[in-house]
């Protein structure tokens, strides 16, 4: 049940076994069996790979429709938060200047949807 959630989550980030390896330190090969469930993890290595996918313990056990929402969510406030922190050490004339940016690009994105 465990591997089954930990491909489920790998796939929905959008991740493969080789990349889930290298970020965890673990084999391929043995991302794949704990994926297969025809090997056992220690939990050590699940920590590994749980830290490596970037979620939270609890997400291993939680449905995968209400999981991906979440973990959407965490992704998108993360990704605020590193912007953030660029932001955080320039002065107002560069901050409005990567608004302004960023506005037109959204802009242009809205309208070719259109």
């Amino acid at each position: 049940m465990v591997g089954e959630q930990i491909r489920k989550i790998r796939k929905l980030k959008g991740m493969t076994q080789e990349r889930l390896a290298e970020r965890s330190g673990l084999s391929f090969s043995y991302i794949s069996d704990v994926e297969r469930g025809t090997r056992n993890i220690s939990l050590e290595s699940l920590g590994k790979i749980i830290s490596a996918l970037g979620v939270k313990p609890i997400h291993l056990f939680q449905d995968i429709d209400e999981l991906s929402v979440q973990i959407g969510s965490d992704e998108i406030r993360t990704k605020i938060e590193d912007l953030n922190a660029l932001l955080s050490e320039r002065n107002a004339d560069e901050v409005d200047f990567v608004i302004k940016m960023a506005r037109e690009f959204l802009n242009t994105i809205d309208r070719k949807k259109r």
